[in-house]
């Protein structure tokens, strides 16, 4: 298999890895649903540029919008919404566990869906590597888990949603660009939530705050990086790997971006590191380096036939 997919599965876990980080600095100036939709917004502002100095060519037709439509819908739109709401009645630790159980929701869906079953050495370096996830999140819960049904079920809908995502867009990618459908996905994104946070914003009679935000250079930076590298450079590295490699390989470097905002909060934000952070990241590189070795020796044997 060609080592560019690989790479490009490690650098945009590395890019999600510091979105964490930009979004605690984001929400001290704007509340979740704001940045959501600002994010989505210069998104596709700076893609409209893109097509219209022709660096890139979307094609709008309508046989390829059915597979457009469940990829936007599953994410952004689904993913954030549940993810978002599900955050506000549990704590950062529960939200963090049920996130690492997007690989075992892709692997099962992609089994039964695709028909992309790995094998089972990757089951368990699959299952190792999220162990390793749920292992720095359950020890850094220093309150313990205060469990929200409510919750937890909205969270689920997110893990869902973005195991379904992962099936979307392999089955898009047979006919699309892997840009075309990062197109759309935030041109989704910035029509749903741009239309919630104005809404919310009329309600309280502060439409007004919607241009004034944009005033705060503090809020300026996170919200480029989000929209930019995080959504564009991101979403596309994503969509590229998921056209490459099964969706059960390419979901699993997800994780990697838990080690990045490790280190990104210890070198920047002087938090703390603690012996869990070192023994969940060891866990979590050997099962995503299991799960790509051992689809390595599935492709070299295709290739032989």
């Amino acid at each position: 298999m060609k080592h560019h997919v690989h790479i490009a599965g490690v650098i945009y876990a590395t890019i999600f890895g510091f979105t964490f980080m930009f979004s605690k600095v984001a929400l001290t100036y704007v509340i979740p649903i704001g940045l959501i939709a600002y994010r989505f917004l210069i998104a596709i502002l700076v893609l409209e540029i893109l097509r219209w100095f022709k660096v890139i060519h979307i094609r709008f037709e309508k046989k390829h919008f059915k597979h457009l439509f469940l990829v936007a819908l599953f994410q952004p739109i689904l993913y954030f919404l549940f993810k978002t709401f599900g955050i506000k009645l549990t704590t950062s630790g529960e939200a963090g566990m049920m996130i690492a159980l997007i690989p075992i929701f892709v692997t099962i869906l992609s089994s039964i869906i695709l028909k992309e079953a790995p094998k089972k050495i990757q089951i368990f370096f699959i299952l190792l590597s999220v162990s390793g996830v749920l292992f720095i999140q359950v020890m850094k819960s220093s309150s313990g888990l205060d469990v929200n049904l409510w919750g937890l079920l909205l969270l689920l809908g997110a893990v869902i949603s973005a195991a379904l995502f992962n099936i979307a867009s392999r089955n898009a990618s047979k006919t699309l660009k892997p840009y075309e459908i990062t197109y759309f996905m935030m041109l989704g994104g910035a029509i749903v939530f741009n239309t919630m946070y104005l809404i919310q914003l009329a309600f309280e009679s502060r439409i007004t705050d919607y241009v004034m935000n944009l005033s705060h250079i503090e809020l300026l930076v996170p919200i480029l990086y989000l929209g930019v590298i995080a959504s564009i450079g991101g979403f596309f590295l994503v969509n590229f790997a998921l056209s490459k490699i099964p969706a059960h390989v390419s979901s699993i470097y997800a994780n990697l971006s838990t080690i990045v905002a490790i280190i990104a909060g210890a070198w920047l934000l002087q938090e703390k590191l603690y012996y869990y952070h070192f023994i969940g990241a060891l866990m979590i590189i050997i099962g995503v380096y299991g799960t790509v070795r051992f689809n390595m020796g599935i492709e070299k044997k295709k290739i032989k036939v």
